[in-house]
C-alpha cells in the first residue's frame, strides 16, 4: 500500500476539513471575476464561470458527505474558514497567489493554476516545507510542510481511505447515514452527488472531484461526460469552445469572444479597512460580509443534519450577486480610478464543529 500521513481517524477529519477550505476558497475568486463584468456582456464568460461555481459547490458537498461518512462534522462557519486573500495555492515548483481581483487575462491565468493537473515526479517530491503562510494545502497533521499540488493533496486523502479501510473495515463508515446530502437535495447542472457509505463511494466521490477540476486520467472531460474546469477556462484563452473528440490545448468548436475591457476596475484584494472613510461603501461591504457569512451558516446546517436547507444554498449564493453589485459599480475615492470590491472578510464563529 502506498505510504499515507493519514493513519488515524482523528486526522482524516483534519484532512476533509482542509479539503472543504480548499473548495469554498476557489468561490469567492470566481464570484467576484464574474459579477465584475458588464452586465450584457461577456455572456459566454460568465456562463463557464456560473457553471464552475456551481460545480465547485458540488465539490464542496462531496466532502462534506465525506467527512459526515466517517464521523465528522463539517463546520463552515469557525474562525480561519474563509482565508485571507490572496491565499497561496502550489503549482508544482512553486505557490501562486489567488486574489479577489477582476475578470481579466491575469484572473484567467491564475483560475488554470488553480485546476491544472499536477502530479508530483516522484514519491519523495509529494511534499515539501511549506513556503507562504497562506497556503491552503498545507499538510493539516504536519503544518510545516505543504503538498506538491491539489492533486497530490486529494491523492493522500484516498490513501488516507485505503489505509484505515484495511485497519478498520466498515467501521471506517460510522457516520450516520441521514446526514448524507443525496441528489434530491441538490440541483447541479453537471456532476453525480455521490451518498458515501464505503470505500467504493468515497472513491467515487473523490475521483469525481479530481475529474472535474483537472481532467484526471487523460482527459478533457470526467468520466461523467463534463468538461473539466481546466479546459473550461482554457477555452477563454483559446478563444474557442472544445468539442468531444478534441485534444487539449486544441479546441475546435464554435469561436468564443472575450471583450476584456468590459470590466469594472476593481480594487484587488479590497480590504473593509479601504472604505473606512467612506460610510455608504463600508455599510455595503458589512452587509455583504453578513449576508455571506449567512450563506455559510446555512451550508452548515445543511451539512449537519438539515439537508433540506441545501436546496436554497445555490440560489442563495447567487442572490449575493446585489450585495457585490453595490460595490463593484462603484468608484472608491482616492484608488487610482479603482472601484470598490467584496472582501469576505467573515470573522467566523469561535469554538469547533457544531
Amino acid at each position: 500500500m502506498s505510504l499515507t500521513k493519514i493513519t488515524t481517524i482523528k486526522s482524516l477529519h483534519e484532512y476533509l476539513y482542509r479539503a472543504l477550505q480548499l473548495e469554498h476558497a476557489t468561490i469567492p475568486p470566481y464570484l467576484t471575476a464574474m459579477y465584475s463584468i458588464h452586465p450584457g456582456t461577456n455572456s459566454d464568460a460568465q456562463h463557464i464561470l456560473r457553471v464552475v461555481v456551481v460545480e465547485e459547490m458540488l465539490h464542496l458537498t462531496l466532502v462534506a458527505n465525506l467527512l459526515n461518512a466517517v464521523g465528522g462534522k463539517p463546520d463552515l462557519t469557525g474562525a480561519g474558514f474563509v482565508p485571507k486573500y490572496p491565499a497561496y495555492l502550489p503549482d508544482g515548483e512553486k505557490d501562486f497567489e489567488v486574489s479577489l481581483e477582476r475578470f481579466s487575462k491575469l484572473a484567467v491565468e491564475t483560475f488554470l493554476k488553480i485546476e491544472r493537473p499536477g502530479h508530483a515526479p516522484s514519491e519523495s517530491a509529494r511534499r515539501r516545507p511549506r513556503r507562504a503562510e497562506q497556503c491552503i494545502v498545507s499538510c493539516p497533521v504536519d503544518p510545516e510542510y505543504e503538498f506538491y499540488s491539489i492533486g497530490e493533496f486529494y491523492e493522500e486523502i484516498a490513501r488516507g481511505f485505503e489505509y484505515l479501510h484495511k485497519e478498520l473495515g466498515p467501521r471506517l463508515f460510522s457516520g450516520d447515514p441521514k446526514r448524507q446530502i443525496t441528489p434530491e437535495y441538490y440541483y447541479s447542472g453537471g456532476g453525480e452527488l455521490h451518498v458515501v457509505t464505503d470505500l467504493a463511494s468515497a472513491r467515487a466521490a473523490i475521483r469525481l472531484i479530481a475529474e472535474q477540476g483537472e481532467g484526471k486520467g487523460g482527459s478533457i472531460y470526467s468520466s461523467e461526460g463534463e468538461l473539466a474546469h481546466y479546459y473550461r477556462f482554457d477555452q477563454l484563452v483559446r478563444g474557442r469552445y472544445y468539442q468531444a473528440k478534441d485534444k487539449e490545448h486544441e479546441p475546435t468548436g464554435p469561436e468564443l469572444r472575450v471583450d476584456w475591457g468590459a470590466v469594472y476596475p476593481l480594487k484587488t484584494n479590497a480590504r473593509v479597512v479601504d472604505y473606512l472613510e467612506f460610510h455608504e461603501l463600508r455599510a455595503a461591504a458589512d452587509a455583504f460580509n453578513g449576508a455571506y457569512a449567512d450563506f455559510l451558516a446555512s451550508l452548515t446546517a445543511a451539512y449537519n443534519g438539515e439537508p433540506q436547507v441545501l436546496m436554497q444554498a445555490v440560489p442563495q449564493m447567487f442572490r449575493l450577486r446585489n450585495g457585490m453589485l453595490q460595490l463593484i459599480h462603484n468608484p472608491l475615492p482616492g484608488s487610482a480610478g479603482k472601484n470598490a470590491a467584496p472582501t469576505f472578510e467573515i470573522a467566523g464563529r469561535k469554538g469547533g464543529t457544531p
